[in-house]
């Protein structure tokens, strides 16, 4: 070959490169935004099974194309304490076998194009073409469902594309000399490995080099399984770096993830390696100098990963005992500690999304109790339920600055409708949560005055107190209960409610200014009384926002006001509940 031609060859190696990676990203993004939540659901439900964990690993990573970007899932999601180290292993063990979809998808490649139309298409080369054309098809449709569909098509076309070109630039070094004797070196199963490793740590896509490999044992006659074998399994250790670079900025713990995904792979290529070179030596296996072709390197790649999670599956529980020795617990910060959301979670965007879900619930919660426990203050003032308040303050706006920077970064990556819309409705309800807080300080400077001052209020402002403070207490409670559940039906009950809760305290107003002319309430007591019913009156409020974000959401209406006008003039339900809820808490 002249130096033109390899030049040649080695752009259209990167570029086919380029268009493998590109399209394995379209396609496994396609699936990914069909799968939606239903991914990290399944992690968390299934994780406690072993089989049902190895089942999930291996699903994921098909879905995902990569092992490495499992790993990277599995970091953040136990740094951010959503899952326990423990869960992870049977996912890391079955993410590896895998894998091994890719490899026996590519084999395709070598389908005789010399017989029949019918074996002709089944190479994808031709097939792939009009996958595309179908792909686009479908992604100029309104469907967003179809559009994924066509996404994945696409991806998959532009993936086989990047097979056909590399194969096309590495055909040509089936003639070469220096090519036969430069893979005579490689005879040498250590510099195997080693190569193996290297070149799937620069292009981190085990799925990417398994696939060169191929393409050169089909353009090439001279590759044996001798050879390959030991490439083969340094590209399964290659697959650690993703993983390791991902371990770097989270907690000990998380780190631990990475740890025993890179234990398992290199004990898997020790073991097997040592245990195939020594066989062959003693016994001298025949197949050792026979020439490999992709479908040989699928077999291999294949039952190397079935083999090494036949050898490590006995000792799974171990793996995480020899990380602990490793990396032992210390105390950490509570940053550390108590990470939200990890931004490596950003790499898969419906996980992302699913967890900001599951976050903003814990902070509806946490939002909740904070306003009962701030409430309670009111007429029993303890100093460290006062601290509690406070403390859970802070959490909300941290709550809410990390749910907040983590959906306005997913807003640039293409997502589903289905997370779109939770992506909204969680964008809209969090500033209502954190605004909960606020409202639970203010009560609790109050009711420090009050405690410090010791008001006392006159009886009948007690009882009428007690009434508001139920309709209050049940609103919370009714608002929480329809945002965990998304329940559109319980949350059109939730607006009459929060009307009634107005004309409560514009009543209690109107008795205590009546009350203040007889002289049976003072003008301080008053202003601490305005004071309660104003926090009281923006906290229900803020309750119908959040019942507001859970229907428009469902409906993808975003006119909050023309929605409230609506169901309030001329509706029969409203007018029903608000009957109902007015005679419930009515001032005697």
């Amino acid at each position: 070959m002249s130096a033109k031609d390899i030049v040649l060859a080695v752009i259209m190696v990167i570029g086919g490169l380029a268009f493998f990676l590109y399209g394995m990203n379209v396609m496994s993004s396609g699936l990914e935004k069909m799968a939606g939540g239903k991914l990290e659901q399944a992690l968390k439900k299934l994780t406690s099974n072993m089989w049902l964990s190895l089942f999930l690993g291996a699903f994921i990573t098909i879905i995902l194309q990569s092992s490495s970007s499992v790993t990277v899932m599995l970091v953040g999601l136990v740094n951010c304490g959503m899952m326990d180290i423990s869960q992870t292993v049977m996912v890391i063990i079955g993410s590896n076998i895998g894998t091994t979809f890719t490899t026996w998808l590519l084999c395709l490649m070598g389908v005789d194009t010399s017989g029949s139309l019918w074996m002709t298409l089944l190479n994808p080369e031709y097939f792939s073409l009009i996958f595309a054309l179908l792909g686009a098809i479908l992604i100029m449709t309104k469907s967003p469902k179809k559009k994924d569909i066509g996404n994945i098509l696409v991806g998959f076309a532009v993936l086989m594309y990047g097979m056909v070109l590399m194969g096309d630039a590495v055909a040509p070094l089936k003639d070469s000399e220096d090519f036969q004797q430069l893979l005579t070196k490689f005879e040498n199963p250590i510099l195997g490995v080693f190569v193996g490793t290297v070149v799937t740590g620069i292009i981190q896509s085990s799925a990417a080099s398994v696939g060169i490999l191929q393409r050169l044992a089909d353009s090439s006659d001279k590759i044996t399984f001798g050879m390959a074998i030991p490439i083969i399994m340094g590209q399964n250790i290659g697959t650690c770096v993703t993983a390791i670079i991902s371990s770097f900025g989270v907690s000990r713990n998380a780190r631990k993830v990475s740890l025993i995904h890179i234990i398992f792979n290199v004990v898997g290529t020790v073991c097997l390696l040592t245990l195939y070179e020594l066989l062959d030596m003693l016994i001298g296996f025949a197949f050792s100098d026979m020439v490999i072709n992709s479908v040989g390197i699928a077999i291999v790649h294949t039952v190397f990963n079935i083999l090494t999670t036949i050898i490590i599956l006995p000792f799974a529980k171990y793996l995480v005992k020899l990380t602990n020795k490793i990396l032992p617990d210390k105390e950490e910060s509570f940053e550390e500690e108590h990470a939200l959301l990890d931004k490596r979670l950003l790499t898969t965007p419906s996980i992302a999304v699913a967890e900001c879900d599951e976050a903003s619930q814990k902070m509806a919660k946490l939002a909740k109790e904070t306003m009962f426990m701030s409430i309670s203050l009111l007429t029993d003032f303890d100093k460290k339920t006062a601290e509690k308040v406070l403390k859970n303050e802070d959490m909300l706006d941290d709550y809410e600055d990390k749910i907040g920077t983590t959906l306005v970064q997913l807003n640039s990556k293409a997502l589903s409708e289905h997370d779109s819309q939770i992506s909204s409705r969680v964008l809209r309800a969090i500033g209502d949560f954190e605004r909960l807080g606020d409202h639970a300080m203010n009560l609790v400077d109050i009711a420090k005055e009050i405690h410090d001052k010791k008001l006392q209020f006159s009886e009948k402002a007690m009882k009428e107190m007690e009434i508001l403070t139920e309709a209050l207490e049940d609103i919370l409670e009714r608002a929480y209960r329809v945002y965990k559940t998304s329940d559109e039906v319980a949350a059109v009950d939730i607006e009459p409610l929060e009307q009634v809760i107005d004309y409560l305290t514009r009543d209690i107003k109107a008795n205590h200014v009546r009350r203040l002319q007889e002289g049976t309430c003072t003008i301080e007591t008053g202003f601490v009384l305005s004071d309660i019913l104003t926090n009281f009156e923006r906290v229900s409020d803020h309750c119908s926002n959040i019942a507001v974000s859970v229907i428009e959401t469902t409906h993808s209406a975003w006119e909050t006001h023309s929605y409230l006008n609506k169901i309030k003039f001329g509706n029969k339900h409203f007018n029903d509940n608000f009957t109902k809820f007015s005679e419930q808490y009515k001032l005697s």
